[in-house]
């Protein structure tokens, strides 16, 4: 299992496949390296080199409690650009990998870079604070947080319904993906 180690000693697990023109994928939370899977098959199989992280927390990489903010993810991100030597890559973000992207590329500069592509991302501080009165109360975050009673030992996936649904797994459901198909109903 491919991972590298972060200078605060967190292992992040990536995927790295392919010879050509780097495209570098960032997941949204609470996914992972694994939802990029078609997109990167598509790229490989069109002559470039695919890459995906599982950000710290997620998947595959270390579950830390601390170093979950955007400049953690944007350091993570180079450290990982860095030991794969990526030159010339398109960084694709996704939700919260979208806010990853800007922050890496605000962060660490453009000299790695050709082209960003940021899907429905966050912005970079979602909590309301003095600098950001436009954000959510950080009351919002821990009713979340509170939420996750479905969340078990050793289960990477977080899932949270509202009071009173019930849940309904699709017919043989067996893997990630199989159960962010996971449907409320009630």
């Amino acid at each position: 299992m491919p991972t590298i180690t972060t200078k605060d000693g967190v292992e992040i697990f990536y995927k790295d496949w392919g010879k050509g023109q780097p495209i570098v994928f960032s997941h949204g939370w609470p996914l992972s390296a694994d939802d990029w899977d078609t997109q990167m098959l598509f790229f490989l199989n069109n002559g470039f080199r695919v890459v995906a992280h599982d950000r710290r927390g997620h998947g595959r990489s270390s579950q830390v409690a601390d170093g979950h903010d955007m400049d953690h993810y944007a350091d993570d991100l180079e450290a990982l650009t860095a030991h794969l030597d990526l030159k010339n890559a398109v960084h694709v973000g996704h939700s919260t990998g979208g806010g990853e992207v800007v922050h890496y590329i605000a962060r660490h500069g453009e000299s790695r870079v050709a082209k960003a592509a940021i899907l429905s991302a966050v912005p970079p501080l979602m909590v309301q604070t003095a600098a950001n009165p436009g954000g959510l109360p950080k009351s919002v975050f821990d009713d979340l947080q509170a939420q996750q009673e479905l969340r078990g030992p050793g289960h990477k996936l977080r899932l949270w319904t509202r009071p009173g649904a019930t849940l309904t797994f699709p017919q043989g459901a067996t893997t990630q993906r199989d159960l962010q198909t996971l449907r409320e109903s009630g």
